[in-house]
């Protein structure tokens, strides 16, 4: 299993900087003899909103409020993509390496850069990326 390699050594958690949202990654595979790479986004952290209970609830002095987030730290560790071709390499024992492109501080700069690196780089023109679509929006060429 190969560690998450960033500006030229292996990423560990101690090393996620205050403040960030999460990073722009690339992976690159050899598959089938054939060099392939996948440019996305990973959070660190998941917030999620919840409900109170009644007995919370019932305590609370403005009762508009009825709701209280949760962040959990996601597991960027075990993470091959959400490309099923890489998903499948990864299963089937094959090396891939992943690279820690920008560290963002932000969703909003998570996804500009994303779509930025997508795009400099050419990722639906070339047929040595995996990326199908960036943002939904525009679409590999038939």
């Amino acid at each position: 299993m190969s560690k998450w390699s960033y500006q030229g050594q292996d990423f560990e958690s101690s090393m996620i900087p205050e403040g960030a949202e999460g990073f722009v990654y690339e992976m690159q595979a050899i598959i089938n003899g054939k060099l392939v790479r996948y440019i996305g986004k990973k959070n660190f952290y998941s917030t999620t909103k919840k409900r109170m209970g009644k007995r919370a609830v019932a305590q609370l002095q403005d009762k508009r409020n009825k709701r209280y987030t949760i962040q959990k730290k996601l597991s960027y560790i075990d993470y091959y993509s959400s490309n099923a071709e890489l998903k499948a390499a990864h299963k089937a024992g094959i090396d891939i390496r992943r690279y820690i492109i920008k560290i963002c501080f932000s969703k909003t700069e998570l996804t500009y850069y994303e779509t930025k690196y997508q795009f400099v780089r050419g990722v639906l023109e070339s047929d040595e990326f995996l990326n199908g679509n960036i943002l939904g929006r525009f679409y590999r060429f038939k």
